[in-house]
């Protein structure tokens, strides 16, 4: 296969450089990554201005943008030839429930599947060293061409490890559970009279939810979540649909 990796951690990330050198045993990989970190830089892309791409080594390029535009760019044109397969990660920390809102990883991924590949997001639950990567690399390594034969064009694929995941780790599909965020606003006052804020707080938590993608993780499970590219919700939609519409018809035509 013909792989575009990509990450929000940065090129330099030994995540995305271990599975590299993994991948590319038995694959053609290429690599655009973000130069710097841009963690929690969501699905933004740039328009207004030109990024940069410079050349880091052999089938590796760095960019100036976030994880979208890596990939947006790579599918664009920048690689020769048609991807097969796009992959975000390792991340180092987790990106578990509604982080996926936020996650640059989780946007390098969702972009690829919006324009047409089979792409996975790839996340270990640890935050700082030593990593454990040793296993997330093996398995995404060696399920590769699996997890591509079974995407369709609807979703992309969340994978998050536990940090001390076991090499004989029991594999579970989940659904990404709602976070709960307990940030807090500090403010600083310069001494030329601007205000600075910073958000702080502790780490987002979630409840034990059965077939979650939190629990399974804390109880030392692999987490895949197929998560959707297109948002719908067909039961809020009815809801409104009853209370808002009720005198329309489907067609758009009123009923008399």
């Amino acid at each position: 296969m013909k792989i575009l990796l990509t990450n929000d951690d940065g090129i330099q990330s030994p995540g995305l450089q271990l599975l590299k050198q993994a991948l590319e045993r038995e694959h053609e990989v290429w690599v655009v990554a973000p130069e710097s970190n841009r963690s929690a830089s969501s699905h933004a892309i740039t328009l207004r201005e030109p990024t940069r791409i410079r050349e880091y080594a052999k089938r590796e390029f760095q960019c100036g943008g976030t994880p979208a535009d890596c990939v947006l760019i790579g599918l664009l044109g920048l690689l020769p030839g048609d991807i097969d397969l796009v992959i975000s990660g390792v991340n180092l920390g987790p990106n578990l429930g509604t982080d996926i809102i936020y996650s640059g990883t989780a946007a390098g991924a969702r972009q690829g599947a919006l324009m047409g590949k089979p792409a996975l997001a790839c996340s270990l639950n640890a935050y700082t060293p030593p990593f454990n990567l040793e296993v997330p690399v093996a398995y995404i390594t060696e399920k590769a061409e699996t997890l591509k034969r079974l995407w369709n064009g609807d979703h992309f694929l969340n994978i998050n490890f536990p940090g001390d995941v076991a090499a004989d780790a029991a594999v579970e599909i989940t659904y990404p559970i709602q976070r709960i965020y307990e940030d807090e606003l500090v403010r600083f006052r310069a001494p030329n009279g601007h205000l600075y804020c910073f958000i702080d707080g502790s780490l987002p938590r979630a409840e034990m939810e059965t077939g979650s993608d939190f629990l399974a993780v804390e109880e030392g499970r692999i987490s895949i979540s197929p998560v959707l590219i297109h948002p719908t919700n067909h039961e809020i939609e009815q809801h409104y649909r009853q209370a808002l519409c009720s005198g329309d018809r489907r067609d758009g035509s009123r009923e008399k």
